[in-house]
């Protein structure tokens, strides 16, 4: 059957078109023009951070991170093992190692409890990732960077505007980084963000975006740079979209709120948690399918694909892939990809499509 329910979507309207037409009329079409300042600006503001520096990519905008804070050959970075691939590659891209830290069993983002026994003497920086929307513990992270002298670059691509203790993520990192890839919250198409406090890291994040490229020298390169620059079309997709975040935020959670009370007290489906100190922001709606449920979650993901509703799994941990692969065991990020299941969550979606969804998982 053709699926009908897509697992995300974005919402684009009548002022993303505005602004790209905008852009077009201007002749500013690739990486120059009024929406990449203004988007920079814009969304640091919204964050509380001073610095913004648009990126091609989510993964580019990691990559410029730890090559800005100058990660490179025989440093070590601790990252959760459940995480989309792209933090680790991120990582590896410039000769770093990723050493890998087990998930908190209630909301599924790296066990801060678990990252001291991780650190050596060759650890430079932490990446803690706001997973699937839900905050990572920051205030416990945080201290313990402090005590180690580590760096901390925020992984924020999948929990825009989500919080710890009433301060947005993104916000506590020496440099974070977002992703705005189609079915992010916002979305630029692709596209991604460096934000920092630091203005001299800002600075040397742009330099490096541009190729390198010396700011007041034309074709000088002092360094070797990258192309990982966002073009004013996706920037101007960006500003409209930037204005319906809390929007959009509030309908996500609004779609939890459904999801949740209709799947309450279901034996063998447990739901997603927020923690006391967090707001999360539901990126997706995933639940756990445990053995007690009458069928698998492989079974379920394709009987629900056969009545035109797209799911997916929770991310393969990253230590168990073959690039990654070794010995080590972190059992709760291995059961919870086992089990884990996001549903559609686009803020497109309406009690109707979220009820027969519903009647879908339960029907036997």
């Amino acid at each position: 059957m053709k699926t009908k329910i897509p697992i995300a979507e974005p919402l684009l309207g009548v002022e993303e078109l505005n602004n790209v037409i905008e852009a077009v009329k201007s002749g500013w079409v690739s990486s120059k023009g009024k929406f990449i300042p203004e988007f920079e600006e814009e969304f640091a503001q919204y964050c509380g951070i001073r610095h913004g520096v648009a990126t091609s990519s989510g993964t580019a905008a990691l990559h410029l991170a730890l090559t800005a804070l100058g990660i490179g050959k025989d440093d070590e970075v601790i990252v959760p093992t459940l995480t989309f691939i792209a933090t680790a590659n991120a990582v590896r891209y410039t000769g770093a190692k990723p050493v890998f830290v087990d998930s908190h069993p209630d909301y599924w983002c790296i066990d801060p409890e678990k990252i001291e026994e991780a650190i050596t003497p060759k650890t430079k920086a932490i990446i803690p990732v706001h997973l699937y929307g839900h905050p990572c513990d920051m205030g416990i992270i945080i201290d313990i960077t402090r005590r180690h002298s580590l760096y901390v670059i925020e992984d924020a691509a999948e929990a825009h505007g989500a919080k710890h203790k009433g301060k947005k993520v993104g916000s506590f990192g020496d440099i974070s980084c977002f992703s705005f890839y189609g079915n992010k919250i916002i979305t630029t198409g692709e596209g991604g963000m460096c934000l920092t406090n630091d203005e001299e890291l800002a600075e040397r994040i742009r330099i490096l975006r541009d190729h390198g490229m010396n700011p007041n020298k034309k074709y000088w390169h002092d360094v070797i740079g990258f192309n990982y620059r966002m073009t004013n079309l996706q920037a101007a997709v960006g500003v409209a979209q930037l204005h319906k975040l809390d929007e959009f935020i509030s309908r996500k959670r609004e779609i939890a709120q459904i999801y949740s009370s209709l799947l309450k007290d279901i034996a063998g489906i447990i739901l997603p948690r927020e923690m006391p100190w967090a707001k999360h922001v539901y990126w997706m709606y995933s639940i756990l399918i445990e053995d007690n449920f009458r069928e698998g979650r492989d079974e379920l993901i394709e009987k629900l694909g056969a009545n035109g509703i797209e799911t997916r799994p929770l991310f393969y941990p990253v230590h168990s892939m073959p690039p990654y692969r070794n010995n080590q065991r972190f059992t709760v990020a291995e059961q919870l990809s086992r089990k884990g299941l996001s549903l559609p969550s686009s803020v497109t979606l309406r009690q109707k499509d979220i009820e027969y969804i519903v009647q879908q998982i339960l029907f036997h």
